[in-house]
Formats: C-alpha cells, structure tokens, sequence
C-alpha cells in the first residue's frame, strides 16, 4: 500500500487505510487466517484476493437488491474502496441450521433445519471472547438504539433471505454466517466488514452423500486441508453464475 495512505486500523483478516475522500477507506484483505480467538493462525498465500474478489460480489448482489452496504467498488485484487462507517461492536450471526456453538450450548442434534432463521448477537471484544449478549445489556449499555437494532435485525433477514436463495443456485448451502454493521456519516447503517467463506459456513450441495463437505473456514478450524481449494471453488462458481 502506497505510503501516502495512513493505516487505521488493523484487524486479523485486513487493513483498513484512508483515503484522499474523507467519506472512505482503502481495505486491504490480508492472506492470514484465525481461529478460535486467534489462538489458532496460519497463512494462506491467496486467501484475502479469494475474500476480496467474492465479498465484491456479494456486496453487488445486495446492493443490486437494495441493501445498504460500505461496499464502492474493486481497488485491485486483494483491496477495496468503501465507504467509512463507525462499526457498532456487536457481531450478528444468523443460523439455518444447528452447527457449532449452538450444539455445544443446546440440545439442538447437529445438522438439523431451525425451524425459522435464528439470530445470536455477540459483543465485538476479544478481552471478553465476544461473549453473547442480549437486547437490555445492549440497552444498558448504549452501544446502540433499539430502532437501529430493529433495523440491523431485518436487515439481517433480508440478507439471508437473498444470500440463501443465491447460493443455492449455485449448488452451496448456507448454513450460518456473521454480519458486522456501522453508522457513515450521515447516520446511515451500512452493512460492513465483508462476505466471505471467512464468515460464512458454506456447505457442498453437489455432494450425492450425507457427508457434510464445508467449502468454507471450517476447513481450517477443523484441519480438513484444501481451503484455498474450497475458497477458489467457491470464487469460480459465483464467477460463472453472476
């Protein structure tokens, strides 16, 4: 990244740079991944094109379904301009079907359909290991209002909507995934941060078993092998339907 652009934030998947507009930012996706807190890192030459090239996509996809997102347009290949938000610090998951944390925390049996979309919602803190958190302590802690909370919710379930529907087209499940939301300067909530197989679980529909093949960062959590693989199958199916 030329030098001229001042780093403002790094995370454990990208750079965030400024830009000549005040209004937006350079983000640079980065080729390393994490798990489980970060206690578990590796890098993977490729990955942050992988997550930029299909996070563009994707955004274009919900703008192109009019939802609100920071997404502007492909710098290069691994770097996007977007619009600057103040990220709320909370992290949205929605889950389709019961995998991970939420077999470990309830009796739901593992692969099977929720009966309507779930939403957890987390407070962003690694001190605190992003624990759960609930409308009143969000409340009690001002971290936003309810009516944006409301918005934040069925935007949620629209994106899930147009996302579940998207992927099965192409022969990919979505299984869960987790959506981190800001406020751009006119108070505007903005859909952020990115849409990728990094925060997104991403079951093979192709396959003619009942073997669960993830194309998705269970692949690393997991030690199955072949995630940049998995990321470039992913990458070249949306490439050949959009």
């Amino acid at each position: 990244m030329n030098n001229k652009f001042e780093l403002i934030y790094e995370g454990k998947a990208k750079k965030v740079f400024s830009h000549e507009d005040a209004d937006k930012v350079i983000i640079e996706f980065k080729d390393d991944a994490t798990a489980f807190n970060s206690l578990k890192k590796a890098r993977f030459e490729g990955k942050g094109k992988l997550n930029c090239q299909i996070s563009s996509k994707i955004f274009e996809l919900l703008i192109n379904k009019n939802i609100p997102t920071h997404f502007l347009e492909l710098k290069n290949e691994n770097t996007m301009i977007a619009k600057k938000i103040r990220v709320i610090p909370l992290e949205i998951v929605l889950r389709n079907i019961a995998y991970g944390s939420l077999c470990k925390q309830t009796t739901l049996k593992l692969g099977s359909t929720l009966a309507k979309p779930l939403i957890d919602i987390y407070l962003k803190n690694d001190e605190l290991n992003d624990p759960l958190i609930t409308k009143d302590r969000i409340e009690l802690l001002n971290i936003v209002s309810a009516k944006d909370l409301d918005s934040i919710i069925d935007l949620t379930l629209e994106i899930n909507r147009i996302l579940q529907e998207f992927f099965k087209k192409i022969k990919l499940q979505l299984v869960d995934f987790k959506l981190e939301f800001g406020h751009d300067l006119k108070n505007n909530i903005l859909l952020g941060d990115e849409i990728s197989p990094d925060n997104c679980r991403l079951w093979d529909l192709n396959q003619k078993s009942d073997i669960i093949v993830s194309l998705d960062k269970d692949r690393f959590r997991n030690d199955l092998g072949g995630l940049i693989e998995a990321y470039s199958e992913i990458n070249r199916r949306i490439n050949d339907f959009i």
